[in-house]
């Protein structure tokens, strides 16, 4: 089994459910609840319950909703490398579900932004094992240079290196020309149609993909409800799995993250394309099915 090392966030997530359409302006009741988050720490979750050996570098806040995610990385059986921050509080993230699962997100990354290259354990980039980059850290002017540094860190040690397209509003606000140089060397990228439209400047899904696949060697495309598809050097024709029935979408909070969870271990095993679609795909409904973005302990 190949070790992934993630390189990325870690939030609490304030998630407030709507029980109603959203009244603008008045109020509308909801559940709210809090929980551990960040796209980093979300996939080093979901790959820790799912049986892979997993490492997550990360930076937290000296209080205790730093304590606390610290400790819930541990309960998954994740080797949490948590750097601790005097200064920052841990990152918080206000999500804000509709009656329909519709997520928006408020974040304040906090500690996240003072990710270092010096936070980065040494011992943990060696041969054999496989590096994952949370798009947020890279796109993160104050984390970029720690994520780079992983990058390069990997490539000397001949680690396989995937990253993920984060979100689509802070990938626009970066733009695709930087974003695909600073992914430079990376064997794999994984994105949504939203975020591979903003990179690729294709509307149509297939046609993104194809037209990134010229700078990543495998490109998988998160297709939602659709299911999901993979591109690989250069060939014509992806590989495509439909998306596994779903009876209610509680909360799309995390199901991006899931999926790169469940896709990566049966893909760094080589198993056919479609077994690790289908495994990401797997995740993924999982994570649609409950409230936040992780696996309840």
């Amino acid at each position: 089994m190949t070790r992934v090392v993630v390189v990325g966030d870690l939030m609490t997530d304030t998630v407030a459910h709507a029980a109603l359409p959203l009244a603008k302006g008045s109020d509308t009741p909801a559940t709210v609840t809090m929980h551990g988050g960040g796209s980093g720490a979300n996939i080093a979750a979901w790959l820790a319950v799912d049986g892979s050996e997993v490492a997550f570098v990360g930076r937290r806040g000296a209080d205790i909703a730093g304590r606390n995610r610290d400790m819930e990385l541990m309960g998954y059986g994740v080797d949490a490398r948590l750097v601790m921050d005097p200064e920052r509080q841990t990152g918080t993230c206000v999500v804000m579900v509709t009656h329909k699962g519709d997520h928006t997100m408020l974040s304040d990354p906090g500690a996240n932004s003072a990710l270092s290259p010096d936070d980065l354990p040494k011992d943990l980039f060696t041969a054999g094992s496989h590096l994952h980059v949370s798009g947020y850290t890279l796109l993160n002017e104050g984390s970029r240079e720690a994520a780079l540094a992983a990058f390069a860190h990997a490539q000397r040690a001949g680690m396989t290196v995937s990253v993920d397209g984060a979100s689509a509003a802070p990938l626009g606000r970066v733009g695709a020309e930087p974003f695909l140089q600073l992914t430079s060397g990376a064997t794999l990228l994984l994105v949504n149609s939203d975020q591979a439209m903003v990179i690729s400047g294709r509307d149509d899904p297939e046609q993104a993909a194809r037209v990134l696949n010229a700078w990543f060697p495998q490109v998988v495309l998160k297709l939602a409800a659709d299911g999901a598809l993979l591109y690989a050097n250069g060939r014509h024709d992806p590989v495509r799995v439909p998306g596994p029935p779903i009876e209610r979408v509680v909360d799309g909070t995390g199901a991006g993250d899931a999926f790169c969870a469940g896709f990566l271990p049966p893909w760094l095993d080589k198993k056919p394309p479609g077994e690790a679609l289908s495994s990401g795909c797997r995740l993924a409904a999982r994570a649609l099915s409950m409230v936040g973005a992780r696996p309840a302990l």
